[in-house]
């Protein structure tokens, strides 16, 4: 059997390695290429490999780099990039790392001789759909990209994605990952434990179901039929859990008291993060047969199963101490939830809970709704004939598409069942883009110049119903939410 060649990018990350050991299984039918930093830890970290695999050191903004792991690959898997909290902390690097590999994976790709025949995967992120809490809270590819405000991690995911798309690129896919459940996820100590809505949601996938992803991904089984789509990853219904859950468990996973023992209900935003439970997780499970599906709280057990145990100590610490240091983040100068307070900073409260007024009239613990969200599916309207066999739709599909976003579709001709070539298009506000049928129709993207900044959504919504369907729910239709350019500060 011909050994097919993997290219993989991001491998010293956490979806990247559990890719990585997946594909080590299979060495008998594939020659693995991964991309890494030459850094003093990824040399440690990938030391017992090199027999193993080809590595090549260097950065996903080389193009010298990225061409030469892409020269020779049969699949391209790309998951490396800056993640967050990191990337939202530096977003001029972030741009700058995320965007530019997608413009030299695509390149690279291009610059083959069998270009046609390399099958690229790209994983995007849960975060490109924003807030999608109840009674909207129920997702699948083809809503709205809608990035929450500040979340330059977002921007990034959605400009690569854009790229590799309507790059002539034959063969590509799109994975938006969910939250990935892994032990490092025990150890993370930072601010945005706290920019979260307490009731919000997400379908979690584990490190294991993800690192199966990318390796199913590269076998023979999977059809054609396959590629040229977008779908989400997530490890199914035991995994659908609102914050609360998500926080309980956890805790509890350590030995560390409730939620209600160490921190504020106040300490939590109240919008503006991202997560949904998807409607259409299983699609991939279909093609990819990924998921191990442990229950959820068994899963839990094996991730504190993982952490030093001194973690565990946490169970002879009395709760006032934990809160005090938990404390300490929700505090944190510029990043933390009540230093915002503190400091009246009006564009962050407003983002992130409506107003002052609203954070101020958050109920303590025992007044708070801690249900689990409602299980009744809302859907999102694309605006278009959903049940109609996509190898018949034309120019009259992509006209009414674009009406229900407030815009038009200018191409007047379009061959019939082409989802690939792009199309000309306009937004209601009078901005010309080119994108082609599957990234708006498929991926949900819109006008690039409109989205996101300056994050002008509320006067969006009013003439684009599409939009208005996520943005209305969260925010209501009497807000006034525009950002000014200074957000981009480091940015550009």
């Amino acid at each position: 059997m011909h050994k097919k060649n993997i290219f993989l990018t991001g491998a010293t990350g956490t979806m990247g390695w559990a890719g990585l050991q997946e594909l080590i299984k299979r060495l008998d039918h594939f020659n693995i290429t991964i991309l890494a930093r030459p850094s003093k830890t990824n040399r440690k970290k990938l030391a017992p490999y090199e027999n193993m695999i080809r590595i090549v050191w260097g950065d996903l903004t080389c193009y010298e780099d990225i061409l030469t792991g892409v020269t020779g690959a049969d699949y391209v898997l790309h998951v490396g990039g800056m993640v967050s909290p990191q990337a939202d902390y530096k977003p001029k690097t972030t741009r700058r790392v995320n965007v530019t590999a997608a413009q030299h994976i695509a390149k690279a790709v291009l610059a083959q001789p069998n270009k046609d025949d390399i099958k690229v995967v790209y994983i995007g992120s849960v975060a490109q759909t924003s807030d999608r809490n109840e009674p909207i809270h129920w997702g699948r590819t083809g809503d709205p990209i809608c990035i929450s405000v500040y979340d330059h991690y977002a921007i990034t995911k959605t400009i690569a994605e854009r790229i590799i798309v309507d790059s002539g690129i034959k063969n590509w896919v799109c994975l938006r990952q969910s939250g990935i459940l892994h032990a490092g996820i025990l150890k993370n100590y930072d601010p945005i434990m706290f920019h979260v809505p307490i009731r919000g949601v997400l379908e979690w996938a584990t490190v294991e179901d993800s690192g199966r992803v990318l390796a199913n991904i590269c076998e023979n089984d999977v059809p054609q039929e396959f590629w040229n789509r977008f779908y989400n990853i997530g490890s199914g219904p035991e995994y659908r859990l609102s914050n609360y859950e998500f926080e309980c468990k956890l805790l509890k996973t350590i030995s560390c008291p409730p939620p209600e023992k160490i921190f504020e209900t106040r300490w939590f935003v109240l919008r503006n993060f991202h997560g949904q439970w998807y409607t259409d997780s299983q699609i991939l499970e279909d093609y990819l047969h990924f998921r191990a599906n442990i229950p959820v709280d068994d899963y839990f057990r094996l991730l504190g199963q993982q952490v030093p145990k001194y973690f565990h100590l946490a169970k002879i610490v009395p709760p006032i101490l934990i809160k005090w240091a938990m404390r300490l983040m929700a505090y944190k100068k510029n990043v933390g939830t009540q230093d915002w307070i503190r400091t009246n900073d009006q564009k962050r409260i407003n983002a992130f809970y409506g107003s002052k007024e609203k954070w101020a009239a958050i109920p303590d613990w025992k007044h708070t709704d801690l249900s689990h969200p409602a299980n009744k599916i809302i859907t999102i309207d694309h605006g278009f004939d959903e049940n109609k066999p996509r190898n018949e739709f034309t120019i009259e599909d992509m006209k009414q598409a674009a009406s229900f976003r407030g815009g038009k579709c200018l191409s007047e001709t379009m061959k019939k069942g082409d989802w690939a070539t792009p199309l000309e298009w306009e937004c209601q506000f009078g901005h010309k883009f080119t994108a082609s049928p599957s990234l708006v129709l498929d991926g949900g993207h819109w006008c690039p110049e409109c989205l996101p900044a300056p994050w002008n959504y509320d006067e969006i919504a009013k003439g684009n119903p599409f939009f208005a369907q996520v943005w209305y729910p969260i925010h209501g239709r009497d807000e006034h939410n525009c950002y000014d350019a200074s957000i981009f500060d480091g940015w550009e």
